[in-house]
């Protein structure tokens, strides 16, 4: 019987083991996609308790604890924090098979040092350990960042937000690391929000053109960029219910927009035509700004109106959404494409059954522009397991260049997260050693080492072309 998670953990052979300690597990983290805050950074937060940096803003942990039957007073309501400490202990005990067993355990310990096992007979016990560590200043964000051996961080911004703290960031010369923003347009895309007007009226202010148009709106969002790639921006991001492909002359779409700005709602299919007009004039700036377009879809989010009304969006109550067709995807980049303006672009879908279709898509797009110009990106949120990450790799393998892929990230709001990293290059280690172990690829460790390292780091950094 294997010891729980010791220094072997998830690799089942000893090319896996070799891989894993001889390359990977020293190769920096490069973080190209996540949601922490860069006030914190800027500001070096420190934390007051294990609560306040582990169960703050973490869905995932939320979503568990419900399941779990806890009364939501101890998830996200007045309970003190060592109480909802102790509610979490309780549930991870029994989160058998859950990856938050694992990425929860990692994270006590590469941070706090403690290589027991978390349940409601040591809440106590390590409630007290982590927050006397938590005391000391090598815990502080930035230091937390240093320990992870993070490089660079992008973060998710909204073209309207001020950037001051990347700023602030930017021009501290005692943080090495790099925190760049990514541009999220997703408010300015959503016709179909009730505070779309509100947010428009926000557009125009900080960008200083009014808009009447869809083409003062898109002048507003390209100044926008502008400002967006002053301050470091190689980097786009959508969060898309699916990738509709609905295309309107420029007249109609002129016509969709006028009647949202008149204050009227617009027809399901006005929505769809609005938001390809969007993302293709969108996605061909990204294209002459040398930008990565990420488009994260096949979500349904906030699936329950109660709650929502209660706590608000990213708060645990989204799910996947079947439907994600994988023709629209192939004619949005194809529109993209016959005019020459396809920009890099990753796909992830949260729907783990089009890891094919999205692998056959790649196929049609890929070219010299770079290693894998068109990339799926690693196993999203629901899939960011040990299951869904091996299949979202194989099928990667079997229908494209797997040792081009970008790798991970952590979409995270944690500063413990980067372990999620070292959970990734595990599982990534042990299916390459099995591919050796198993006849299939040869015993090349000069090759090996420059796929694991490739895949871990320098492929994102060559498929970006971050400044480091």
């Amino acid at each position: 019987m294997k010891k729980f998670m010791d220094k072997d953990f998830l690799l089942s052979t000893e090319t896996a083991q070799k891989l894993f300690h001889e390359y990977a597990e020293k190769t920096p983290v490069l973080d190209y996609h996540c949601h922490i805050n860069p006030k914190e950074i800027a500001e070096d937060r420190k934390f007051d308790n294990i609560t306040q940096v582990w169960l703050g803003g973490d869905h995932y942990k939320w979503r568990f604890m419900r399941s779990c039957g806890v009364d939501e007073k101890y998830i996200t309501g007045d309970a003190s924090d060592y109480e909802k400490f102790e509610k979490w202990a309780e549930c991870l005990g029994h989160a058998i098979g859950n990856p938050l067993y694992h990425w929860s355990h990692l994270e006590l310990q590469r941070y706090f040092d403690y290589h027991g096992t978390l349940n409601k007979n040591t809440a106590k016990e390590v409630w007290e350990l982590c927050n006397e560590k938590l005391k000391d200043p090598s815990m502080s964000v930035r230091n937390l960042i240093r320990k992870s051996n993070v490089t660079l961080i992008c973060t998710t911004d909204d073209p309207v937000d001020s950037l001051e703290w990347h700023k602030v960031i930017r021009e501290d010369a005692s943080f090495e690391v790099k925190v760049l923003p990514a541009w999220r347009p997703d408010k300015a895309m959503n016709i179909e929000k009730p505070d779309y007007l509100t947010y428009l009226g926000k557009l125009s202010e900080v960008s200083g053109i009014e808009i009447k148009s869809f083409k003062d709106l898109s002048s507003a969002l390209k100044k926008r960029m502008d400002f967006f790639a002053e301050n470091g921006c190689l980097v786009s991001d959508h969060a898309l219910e699916y990738v509709m492909y609905a295309p309107a002359d420029e007249n109609e779409i002129e016509e969709i927009f006028s009647k949202r700005l008149a204050g009227n709602s617009v027809t399901r299919e006005e929505e769809l035509k609005f938001k390809t007009a969007f993302m293709l004039t969108v996605g061909k700036e990204y294209a002459d700004r040398k930008w990565v377009m990420q488009l994260h879809y096949g979500c349904k989010r906030d699936n329950n109106d109660l709650m929502f009304a209660s706590l608000g969006p990213d708060t645990g109550y989204d799910c996947i959404n079947n439907y994600a067709p994988s023709s629209q995807m192939a004619d949005f980049l194809n529109a993209l494409n016959k005019e020459n303006k396809l920009p890099k672009t990753i796909l992830y879908s949260l729907n783990p059954n089009d890891n094919e279709a999205i692998g056959t898509i790649l196929g049609c797009f890929q070219n010299s522009d770079a290693v894998g110009k068109i990339q799926q990106g690693s196993a999203w949120w629901f899939n960011d397991h040990k299951i869904g990450m091996q299949n979202q790799m194989l099928s990667l393998a079997n229908l494209g260049n797997l040792s081009g892929f970008v790798g991970m990230l952590t979409d995270s709001r944690s500063f413990l997260s980067y372990t999620r990293h070292e959970y990734f290059r595990r599982i990534l280690c042990n299916l390459l050693g099995d591919f050796v172990e198993n006849g299939e690829f040869p015993e090349d460790y000069e090759t090996l080492e420059e796929i694991v390292k490739g895949i871990s780091y320098n492929n994102a950094i060559q498929y970006f072309q971050f400044p480091l």
